[in-house]
């Protein structure tokens, strides 16, 4: 399902200056479909995970590899690593699945400290992103 599906309340109705809506609803974006430039789906967002100290959205939790429900891993991809695909109402995360396999990941059941700086460290490298705020340049 689709960000735009999930639009009750007419959210969405106007773009200002870009392709898709300026603001989008953080409950509209969990579900959407997660692909890569290869058109292969990733998965799907499970999750926004909000910096509430500098009020900006620092991870989508992507859920991949689940087949019935059994061997789910979820991984925290740094927001600024995914684009938005206004044509096909999904998200992108440009990344080779068997990359995506190999990344940091977790169970659903035991998360990671994702205020830890030297957890944000490793994932920002895994996706040659980096986190606003999360560390100085200097580390």
């Amino acid at each position: 399902m689709n960000y735009e599906m999930r639009d009750t309340f007419g959210m969405y109705k106007g773009t200002l200056n870009g392709p898709g809506p300026q603001l989008m609803g953080a409950n509209t974006l969990v579900g959407n479909d997660v692909y890569n430039h290869k058109e292969e789906s990733l998965g799907d967002i499970k999750e926004i995970m909000l910096d509430v100290g500098n009020g900006k959205v620092s991870y989508a939790v992507l859920s991949f590899g689940a087949f019935l429900g059994m061997g789910e891993k979820l991984f925290a991809v740094p927001w600024s690593a995914l684009t938005l695909d206004t044509e096909n109402k999904r998200f992108v995360l440009n990344i080779e699945k068997d990359r995506l396999r190999e990344a940091p990941g977790f169970d659903k059941n035991k998360w990671p400290n994702m205020a830890d700086k030297a957890w944000a460290k490793h994932v920002d490298t895994y996706y040659a992103t980096k986190q606003p705020g999360n560390f100085p340049d200097s580390v």
